[in-house]
């Protein structure tokens, strides 16, 4: 395994719509943040480039990068871990392994496959996923409750609302717009 820290309690999400804004927003990102890594409509060898500049930046700021992927891409690439849960638990043994869960039933299936954390989400409405059904404070506080990973609360997060959501077993928080502003 490549990590290089305890376990992050704040994420970013890449995405698409950060454009010329995503090596900036890696920047700010506080010590010991995590990136996870996603640009899944970027054709392969463009999306590897990207991966390999932001590679740059996150190992330079000791920060821990996965990549939204099947395990063993994400450890031929070289991540410090896969973001999604394709593949057994063996096929690529020593890597922190995430999933993204939206209910109970997610959560059960995350956890049965070897998730070592799970992002839950969305917690309040996002840009990213502006049609999605909401958890909201109550929602996000039952999965929570059952969960036995830590758990990282995603969708329109930001300092303050993960104040908001203190003591409901939330591990950290992940954002795309807390860290990228809109200005940029």
């Amino acid at each position: 395994m490549h990590r290089r820290q305890p376990l992050p309690r704040l994420w970013m999400m890449t995405d698409e719509r950060q454009g010329d804004s995503l090596l900036g927003a890696l920047e700010r990102l506080p010590d010991g943040a995590g990136v996870v890594f996603r640009h899944y409509s970027l054709a392969e060898g463009e999306r590897r480039r990207l991966f390999r500049e932001v590679e740059a930046v996150v190992s330079r700021r000791r920060l821990l990068l996965m990549l939204g992927a099947e395990p063993e891409l994400a450890a031929a690439w070289g991540a410090d871990g896969s973001h999604g849960l394709c593949g057994g638990r063996q096929s690529a043994p020593g890597l922190l392994r995430s999933a993204a869960v939206h209910d109970l039933e997610e959560l059960g299936a995350a956890e049965a496959a070897g998730a070592d954390l799970v992002f839950v989400s969305p917690v309040f409405p996002t840009r990213s996923h502006p049609d999605a059904r909401l958890l909201g404070t109550d929602g996000f506080a039952a999965i929570a409750a059952k969960s036995r990973v830590p758990v990282i609360a995603l969708g329109g997060m930001d300092a303050a609302r993960a104040q908001s959501l203190r003591g409901l077993n939330m591990y950290g928080w992940a954002g795309i717009d807390a860290w990228t502003p809109q200005a940029d």
